[in-house]
């Protein structure tokens, strides 16, 4: 009797003596662990990525002629409309730098543009994180800022030898100072709690009294560039709900995020380019 009532606690003496030696571990022994374990992992999760992308491109050839045509002419108005938006933005910078020069001002810091494929994403209610196809091979830094068309997608939290990991603006891990666009006043904002299959959302505070957002009237939200992280002016959402803080010194607000952060399939990363 004894030992089959010893043979049926077995398991949980097992697991409880694992879990004392995990507890004991150094935490440079966990860490090299759970490194290691996730290096053996990307490699599934890269190649699942890459064969996404060759089903989508057998996909595309089976369509028509006609569906090819028209596509590109479609193409045509937007390269055209880009052309004339890279025109205009080059004049702009030369503008800016003339004035930096003529007032004699610092220059903003510079970035390295880098694109990289998502190559998973993970968005439950408490930590909402994406893994791109790019890392360590191409000098990614953790913490580098990364937006798309939408705007800003989150900061790099992770850097791996071939992928990074991304915590996502609208997780509650992500505070950052932003501002009302036109309002150089700093706020915080920081990421809400998401369920999946909803509109992201994020939550504002210290907003000064004087400032109004409602559903039918919204109000941009943009990063401040203080923190060093983001640069100024990036788009972050629209503040659509403001009320009376406790104390009645500020406001706190809702800030309804970009639908697309749930289905974004590339994103670009701001690499600081530190001066030689």
């Amino acid at each position: 009797m004894p030992d089959r009532r010893f043979d049926q606690t077995k398991p949980f003496i097992t697991l409880g003596v694992l879990l004392m030696v995990w507890l004991v571990l150094p935490t440079i022994l966990k860490r090299s662990t759970r490194d290691g374990f996730y290096e053996m992992q990307a490699p599934i999760d890269v190649s699942a990525s890459y064969l996404r992308e060759l089903q989508d491109y057998w996909a595309m050839r089976t369509r028509s002629k006609h569906d090819i045509i028209a596509a590109y002419n479609d193409l045509g108005g937007v390269v055209s409309k880009y052309a004339h938006a890279a025109e205009r933005n080059a004049e702009l910078r030369r503008e800016v730098a003339r004035l930096e020069a003529l007032l004699s001002l610092p220059s903003f810091d510079s970035y390295r543009s880098e694109p990289a494929r998502v190559v998973s994403r993970d968005l439950n209610g408490w930590w909402q994180r994406l893994v791109v196809r790019k890392g360590e091979n191409y000098n990614i830094p953790v913490g580098a800022p990364v937006i798309f068309v939408g705007g800003v997608v989150g900061r790099v939290s992770e850097v791996h030898a071939t992928t990074a990991v991304v915590d996502m603006i609208s997780s509650p891990n992500v505070r950052l100072a932003a501002s009302f666009e036109g309002d150089d006043r700093p706020i915080s904002f920081q990421g809400g709690a998401n369920p999946p299959f909803t509109r992201p959302h994020a939550v504002v505070e210290f907003v000064p009294l004087d400032l109004y957002a409602t559903a039918a009237d919204p109000h941009p939200l943009v990063t401040s560039g203080l923190g060093g992280v983001f640069p100024r002016g990036l788009r972050l959402g629209s503040v659509v709900q403001l009320d009376p803080s406790p104390d009645g010194l500020f406001k706190t607000g809702r800030v309804t995020l970009d639908p697309r952060l749930n289905e974004i399939t590339a994103v670009t990363i701001l690499v600081p380019i530190t001066a030689p």
